[in-house]
């Protein structure tokens, strides 16, 4: 059980992972930050994810798509075995029931106790894991498919002195893992292995509210893959002769790290998040707090500034919150003042300095948070093609936002015409083009303070494209989808 053994040793990371965004700061149902949740890794059903047309593919996992597929490298020995672990949590809707005089049962959005604890009706999650395992050999004859959703269930819960119940119910996930292998050209006896996950269920409509989509799906959906005889490599900073094979892994809506301490490479982790090698959470580190790349001395601070009132609707919206409260509450001193910061990335005094500068790096060949990993890189001059023609600072694009998954705002936008103004490159390999309006009488003063609308170049059109084009376009997309 070597595989699953390593899969323990990251159990921190992949947890940080799973409830990512799951409920944030200040923690309460009535935030508006917490009334449009699960942001990372969700699976929805295929005809609901593509009701707009095919989702642009990407590394990050930050956009609702129907499969997430990992792509990573693997010395294997003749009797190697395959360990895969998919996990992500799917949604319970918790409802909370007044209970009449006649013993019937009323559902509320709030119902307070007389030992003063308040219940309040909202969507929560709980883990779903599956582990599969299949030697090598079988996936070089051919893929395998593993089923990896799970049943609708119902649980009752009655709350005291017969006030009233909490009723939490699931729909049926369904999905599915596939798993394949290839084996790889050249030395080194490298293999490429493949997972891709789906969601193979059908929402009752492709218009339906992402609320109930959210019930049918798989979120913050991540990867462990281990096992025995194997050896991983790094993606992100590939040995010397696997360059070209790192660059042919094709990873969408997620990315595989290195897992484990450093220098293992017995494990990776495949994220909706992207993360660096060997992902590990601070020491520091007193527990969860569900918020991105927590800060969590600031957190902290925030969370014991809540007013008795916050505190109490925070309690009756989650468990998890009621914890980070009493965590954090109680949290001694000496805890707090580790949370202050620690300076890791310091080298020995006195370390030599190169007698030459070294030459600058080929633009891409450095991972974007090393030094140089930019270069090369100009908003202001790079382009990038729309429909064909190359679109640079200072070109007119006509707007064509997509239908879903774009700014509410952008979709008063079709049609327009606009300047671009730069061409930027994510991290995680998309591009987004800043643009201003044209007919915009602040468009100048946008520009020169730098205040931009952002598009994909999918929702871009060239100037010539008039409006029966892009109708004919978007009856495409539809008949794509």
């Amino acid at each position: 059980m070597q595989g699953t053994d390593a899969f323990h040793g990251m159990a921190a990371v992949a947890d940080a992972v799973l409830y990512e965004g799951y409920l944030l700061y200040p923690y309460r149902r009535s935030s508006p930050k917490n009334r449009v949740r699960w942001q990372f890794g969700v699976l929805t059903p295929r005809n609901w994810a593509e009701a707009d047309g095919p989702v642009p593919p990407g590394l990050s996992g930050s956009v609702d798509s129907w499969y997430q597929q990992t792509e990573c490298l693997t010395r294997a020995e003749p009797t190697a075995v395959v360990r895969v672990r998919v996990r992500y949590l799917r949604v319970w809707h918790k409802r909370v029931e007044r209970r009449d005089r006649d013993g019937r049962h009323h559902p509320v959005e709030s119902l307070a106790l007389g030992t003063g604890t308040t219940h309040l009706t909202f969507d929560e999650a709980l883990p779903c894991e599956t582990d599969l395992v299949v030697p090598l050999a079988d996936l070089l004859d051919g893929e395998r498919s593993f089923a990896v959703g799970a049943p609708a269930g119902e649980e009752t819960e009655e709350l005291p002195d017969l006030a009233g119940r909490v009723v939490r119910r699931c729909e049926r996930v369904a999905a599915r893992t596939v798993v394949r292998a290839r084996r790889l050209t050249g030395p080194g006896g490298l293999c490429r292995l493949t997972v891709r996950t789906e969601n193979t269920g059908t929402a009752a409509g492709p218009a339906v509210s992402r609320e109930e989509a959210l019930r049918q799906a798989l979120v913050a959906t991540h990867t462990f893959i281990g096992g025995e005889g194997l050896e991983f490599l790094s993606l992100i900073d590939p040995p010397e002769g696997a360059e070209e094979h790192a660059r042919d892994c094709r990873n969408l809506y997620t990315f595989p790290v290195l897992a484990g301490a450093t220098g293992s490479r017995r494990a990776v982790l495949s994220s909706p998040i992207i993360l660096p090698d060997h992902p590990q959470v601070a020491p520091e580190s007193p527990g969860d707090l569900h918020d991105a790349a927590e800060i969590d001395e600031i957190l902290t601070l925030r969370t014991l500034l809540l007013t008795d009132e916050e505190k109490h609707e925070a309690r009756a919206t989650d468990s998890r919150a009621a914890r980070i409260l009493d965590r954090v509450e109680a949290m001694p001193p000496e805890v707090f003042s580790r949370l202050h910061g620690a300076i890791r990335s310091l080298g020995p005094a006195g370390a030599s300095r190169p007698s030459a500068p070294e030459p600058a790096p080929e633009r891409g060949s450095l991972p974007w948070w090393r030094e140089g990993g930019d270069d090369g890189l100009s908003p202001s001059t790079d382009s990038v093609l729309v429909d064909g023609v190359p679109v640079a600072g200072g070109s007119l694009v006509r707007l064509c936002p997509r239908g879903r998954g774009s700014d509410a705002q952008d979709m008063f936008l079709a049609g327009r015409t606009a300047r671009v103004a730069a061409v930027f490159h994510d991290v995680d390999g998309s591009v987004h083009v800043a643009v201003t309006l044209d007919d915009d009488p602040a468009a100048e003063l946008n520009d020169w303070y730098g205040r931009f609308r952002y598009f994909r170049p999918d929702e871009l059109r060239p100037p010539a494209a008039g409006p029966d084009e892009e109708e004919r376009h978007g009856r495409s997309r539809a008949v794509e989808a």
